[in-house]
């Protein structure tokens, strides 16, 4: 019985930060229109959400199993709801940074206290594989729940209305709910103890890791994947807003098919990679997202503005280009299994933090660069550009598999799907 209630409070932790993460996209959409902030202005608030977590993971993740996993996640949720209600009470732009800022700082304690906690609580490592799924099954759920929910706040009739901060209310009280939870749940007593060596010896390891060629080729290729689904992901609803010609409401709305195929490319991929070797499967991935991008985008260029599209008679583009979702979904988890199989355990918690910085570090890009050509040039122009570190990782897919056999990693192809950024 106190499995499962710790097992609920995490699940629920994560939903929602889920919908904290992922609202980043609706929100530049949402000050675009009320603060008239520019584009390229607008996405700095990506790398307020990034950063953070990257910083924060760097410097903190060994520190806190000397501090207490239940503590770094109550920490995490007091400072977002402080934010959340900081939202409505001062509506700004600089209010918005500061929001992103304290969701990256608390993402970064809350995701490294909840992976530890999964591993103190489960039993084996069946157990474990198990609830990590079930876990980013929440996660997906509030990346869906996002879109909705920010939809059903923002008013199409008045794009100058900040009814949408309204949204801050019902998740400052969430995130409330949810630190009272963890409050009232006894977690494990027995927390893993910090090695003996000094903070600047495990920060001197972690950067010893990176140079190993395997981990560097791993690094660049979840470098790229993030990039590509941050960029997509956070400006979809611009996109859809201002090339497709839809609603506010309705161009956050649509955007959860993006998510949708996510959630439903990582659980299908997860059945199908039991069965198949990993290599194969991640290449056709890349070219299927490849195929997308030349499939949907020439559909978006000549979209009449002036026919007032709802759901019955929206652009086609509109509901295709996020089934890319589908394509793009097993690649970071399935590298991720990879990469982690290959290496001995001890060096797990490094080779997570690596991999929580540059993924930090790739959706910032994502962001900035996709902000920027939308603004200087087209919406067209910037989602094609995607088309470039898909190649790339075409590339990388291949000398991360011979990197892999070089490493005596040989694997049986069998990896766990469903791992957040």
């Amino acid at each position: 019985m106190q499995q499962r209630r710790i097992y609920l409070t995490l699940f629920l932790t994560y939903f929602v930060f889920a919908i904290l993460l992922n609202s980043v996209g609706t929100v530049i959409l949402q000050v675009i229109n009320n603060y008239g902030v520019s584009k390229s202005a607008a996405s700095v608030l990506e790398g307020y959400k990034d950063l953070p977590i990257a910083l924060v993971s760097f410097l903190l993740a060994s520190f806190l199993p000397r501090w207490g996993y239940r503590k770094a996640i109550l920490s995490g949720l007091a400072l977002v709801t402080a934010a959340c209600l900081c939202m409505p009470l001062l509506p700004a732009f600089a209010t918005a940074k500061l929001l992103f800022f304290c969701v990256g700082v608390a993402f970064a304690l809350v995701k490294v206290s909840v992976y530890s906690t999964l591993g103190l609580v489960a039993a084996d490592a069946r157990q474990h594989a198990s609830s990590m799924n079930l876990l980013e099954g929440c996660f997906m759920l509030g990346v869906l729940s996002a879109y909705w929910v920010f939809g059903y706040f923002i008013d199409d009739a008045h794009a100058q209305s900040n009814r949408w901060l309204q949204v801050y209310w019902l998740l400052a009280v969430l995130c409330a709910l949810n630190f009272l939870t963890v409050l009232g749940t006894p977690f494990p007593q027995q927390e893993p103890l910090a090695r003996g060596a000094s903070l600047a010896q495990e920060f001197a390891d972690m950067l010893k890791l990176f140079f190993k060629p395997l981990v560097c080729v791993f690094i660049i290729t979840a470098f790229l994947y993030v990039l590509i689904e941050q960029s997509i992901g956070t400006w979809l609803p611009t996109f859809n807003n201002e090339i497709l010609h839809l609603p506010a409401a309705m161009s956050v709305q649509v955007t959860s098919i993006f998510a949708a195929c996510l959630a439903v490319g990582r659980l299908s991929a997860g059945v199908l990679m039991r069965k198949l070797n990993w290599y194969p499967v991640m290449n056709a991935c890349v070219l299927g997202m490849a195929a997308m991008v030349l499939l949907a985008l020439p559909l978006t260029q000549q979209v009449d503005a002036s026919a007032a599209p709802g759901w019955s008679n929206a652009p086609l583009a509109a509901f295709l280009f996020p089934m890319i979702g589908l394509f793009m979904a097993p690649i970071y988890p399935g590298i991720n299994s990879v990469m982690l199989s290959s290496l001995p355990r001890h060096q797990h918690s490094a080779m997570t933090g690596l991999l929580v910085i540059f993924s930090a570090l790739g959706g910032t890009t994502g962001s900035l660069i996709t902000g920027y050509v939308f603004g200087h040039f087209s919406g067209h122009y910037a989602f094609y550009l995607t088309l470039l570190p898909i190649s790339v990782i075409l590339l990388m897919l291949f000398l991360f598999r011979r990197a892999v056999q070089r490493s005596g990693g040989g694997l049986d192809g069998s990896v766990i799907i469903g791992a957040s950024h």
